[in-house]
């Protein structure tokens, strides 16, 4: 039995606005599993393909109310297709954001509803992960964090200090999940962006969420009602879904 981070999932006021601006900033397919869902796709993969990496935006009536715990990094392989990219993107509607990154070689940008995202200068390590190249997660304690998602995802730990985690597929496909020392505070509201885990085979889902509490894992109320996916927060209060048959 295994489970996979499979994808992200943004919460939005407009899913139809935002997937449409991410599928054209990623260069990915878009579809909809029914009113109020968005969903992308890169081209050549259908979902579930354990080699694919996905994003769900779905729309929320709640407004934006808190600073973001989780946001993307895009990959560039060169200083002209950074530029390229940040221009095509500003075009598309992303606009500058400051988080107080100062001089840095990567641009903070955000998107049309306020989600905060950067997009890096060339870099060795993400030259193969396609265009995502890492979800980052602030949190209080990487190597806690490590420990957890180590144990908790098909994921292989890369790197691990007190400042920053890295961890990757232990199929080596797809972008990095890294874990960088903030002081993000309490967590009293939940995050619009998080995590949604597949088991294999889907049949394993009571399994994987016992096996994941006993890790640290908590039940979490944010108002999902009957569904099928089941809803956990990490020892950092960070809200994930383990997905189930629809």
């Amino acid at each position: 039995m295994a489970l996979r981070l499979v994808q992200v999932n943004f919460k939005a006021r407009d899913d139809s606005a935002l997937g449409r601006f991410w599928a054209e900033a990623l260069g990915w397919g878009v579809s909809s599993e029914g009113p109020g869902v968005t969903n992308l796709e890169p081209e050549g993969f259908a979902w579930p393909d354990p080699a694919g990496f996905y994003i769900d935006v779905v729309t929320v009536p709640d407004p934006e109310t808190v600073k973001y715990r989780v946001h993307l990094d895009l990959a560039s392989t060169s200083a002209a297709h950074q530029a390229e990219l940040v221009a095509r993107l500003k075009e598309l509607g992303a606009t500058p954001a400051d988080v107080g990154q100062g001089d840095v070689p990567w641009t903070v940008l955000a998107d049309p509803e306020g989600n905060v995202f950067c997009v890096l200068e060339p870099r060795e390590i993400y030259r193969d992960t396609g265009p995502i190249a890492a979800v980052v997660v602030d949190c209080a304690d990487p190597r806690a964090m490590a420990r957890f998602w180590g144990q908790a995802v098909d994921l292989t730990v890369h790197e691990v200090s007190d400042d920053h985690a890295r961890l990757r597929s232990a199929k080596g496909v797809g972008p990095y999940l890294e874990f960088l020392h903030t002081t993000p505070g309490v967590q009293t509201v939940w995050n619009r962006v998080h995590f949604d885990l597949l088991p294999d085979p889907v049949d394993g889902q009571e399994a994987e969420v016992a096996r994941l509490r006993a890790l640290g894992a908590t039940a979490a109320d944010v108002g999902q009602g009957e569904v099928s996916w089941k809803v956990l927060a990490d020892p950092e209060g960070n809200q994930f879904c383990v997905l189930g048959r629809g």
